[in-house]
């Protein structure tokens, strides 16, 4: 099974960067998408479809801004839309599909950039999400999450770690916040078969980061401990540029249908 996570920074950008052309190529079994900025109307277009495909959606009340879907090969037995709070809801950040075996989720969880009073929205939204992913842990179901989680792991996850630790997205604690939902026993599912350095899936448009390669992996397949060693191969796309996101490909030894 191929999972594909994109950030797409709006839909009608990426596909007139040729987004959708890609993806109707790569034999994905399911494929994420984020921050899409489009409403039902626009995402009805026959240019945002993908042939052999089911295609599902959650946008924001706001027009452009936000919005996730997801794409999938297999009709889902259950499509879930909300998360149950309303930052995330309104601003359509969550959307899951459920199969017999598996639930696999596409989520944009919230930037705190912007300054104070939305990082500290953030922090709302990452304490709230943490008691919804303990649950999902007990339920003893099998998870794929992908999505921009927004934040940077560890040092080696950006180029200039020392000069953004006062900067969101790598904030103590905000890593301090993913460190405990992977003590928790979530599996970072890129990780499990790629350490090395320089492994981004996100750049700034200033200064030329990404012909310079100075980024962020800020993207990310967030598995149930019971998919670790179904990990088969893990890949960023970087040959074609779509988005200030590159693709996050992951192959999993999981039985078709599931």
């Amino acid at each position: 099974m191929r999972i594909i996570s994109l950030n797409l920074n709006g839909i009608r950008s990426a596909t007139t960067k040729g987004a959708f052309r890609w993806l109707s190529l790569q034999n994905a079994d399911v494929i994420c998408l984020q921050e899409v900025r489009a409403d039902e109307e626009l995402l009805k277009q026959e240019a945002y479809q993908l042939s052999g495909y089911h295609c599902y959606h959650t946008w924001a009340q706001k027009k452009g801004y936000s919005g996730v879907s997801i794409y999938t090969k297999q009709e889902p037995t259950k499509v879930v839309r909300q998360l149950g709070f309303d930052l995330a809801d309104q601003e359509g950040r969550y959307i899951h599909v459920e199969f017999d075996n598996i639930v696999i989720a596409s989520i944009y969880m919230p930037s705190g950039t912007s300054g104070d009073a939305r990082q500290k929205l953030k922090y709302e939204f990452l304490d709230k999400y943490f008691l919804i992913l303990d649950k999902n842990l007990q339920s003893k179901q099998s998870y794929v999450i992908c999505g921009d989680w927004n934040i940077a792991h560890k040092n080696i996850d950006l180029k200039n770690w020392k000069t953004n630790q006062k900067n969101s997205g790598f904030l103590p604690e905000e890593r301090a916040w993913l460190e405990s939902v992977f003590a928790k026993g979530w599996v970072d599912a890129f990780r499990v078969l790629n350490q090395e350095p320089e492994q981004y899936t996100w750049w700034s448009h200033r200064a030329n980061a990404r012909a310079n390669n100075v980024g962020w992996r800020i993207d990310y397949q967030v598995v149930t401990p019971d998919l670790k060693d179904k990990i088969k191969s893990v890949a960023i796309y970087n040959e074609e540029i779509f988005s200030d996101h590159a693709p996050l490909i992951v192959d999993y030894e999981i039985p078709i249908p599931f």
